[in-house]
């Protein structure tokens, strides 16, 4: 359907949905419920099965609507693995440009079958931070945000991107992603692939995502900047 003819409809909390979306997650519903009926689904587009299992199916079938909407091929589909609440497998799938980073707890993340690593980063100054939109952020995240981006160079902070940007951490390209607002099916899926690569994900107190956090969240490339991310956002 990219690039394709398809309808478009506006939800309740102003996010976009296509034929796309719902096509997508619908597939990838009927593999999980045919081969592990016992497991949990969270699903954005059509809600939650088998809520009380221990192991939950989290999926995002067009993370970056806007993206697809628009034809920008950095969109994705993320697909999560949590147990008892923790994400412990996640996938970002780029159809168009075949991409896929893949993680899970234990294991290195792998691009396109091949190991990814992070890259270091000696100080703030150099890093190259993104984040999917401004917009995302209240007044008072807004101010946080701002610090971080005074604390990196000028030319280095990139807008849009969506789950695309987190894949870049993994393979060493971006440092930073600071993004406020998310939901669990936004997230989820980052942080194996994130972490595998030998990052960290974290909520905007320094703490491990999981199904509770409040979607606010960072990816950093380096583990050792994040103190110096938390500072800069006037966190600590």
């Amino acid at each position: 359907m990219f690039r394709g003819d398809w309808g478009e409809e506006q939800k309740s909390d102003r996010s976009f949905v296509t034929e796309a979306d719902r096509a997508a997650e619908a597939a990838m519903r009927a593999i999980i419920e045919a081969d592990r009926p016992d497991d949990g689904i969270i699903g954005e587009e059509y809600g939650t099965r088998n809520e009380g299992a221990g192991r939950q199916w989290v999926l995002d079938p067009i993370d970056g609507t806007t993206s697809f909407i628009a034809g920008r091929p950095i969109f994705g589909t993320l697909i999560a693995l949590m147990q008892d609440g923790f994400p412990v497998l996640g996938i970002i799938d780029q159809p168009i440009a075949k991409e896929r980073w893949a993680g899970r707890t234990g294991e290195g993340t792998t691009f396109n079958g091949k190991p990814v690593r992070s890259a270091a980063c000696r100080e703030l100054a150099n890093a190259v931070l993104a984040t999917t939109t401004p917009h995302q952020f209240s007044d008072q995240e807004a101010d946080h945000f701002m610090g971080l981006a005074k604390a990196v160079a000028e030319r280095k902070i990139i807008y849009g991107g969506d789950c695309y940007n987190y894949g870049l951490v993994a393979s060493g390209y971006v440092d930073v992603v600071c993004e406020a607002g998310l939901k669990l099916h936004d997230f989820a899926a980052l942080a194996p692939v994130v972490e595998g690569a030998g990052g960290i994900m974290c909520d905007w107190a320094g703490e491990p995502l999981h199904a509770e956090s409040n979607g606010n969240a960072l990816a950093i490339g380096d583990p050792a900047r994040l103190e110096d991310v938390l500072e800069a956002m006037n966190l600590t």
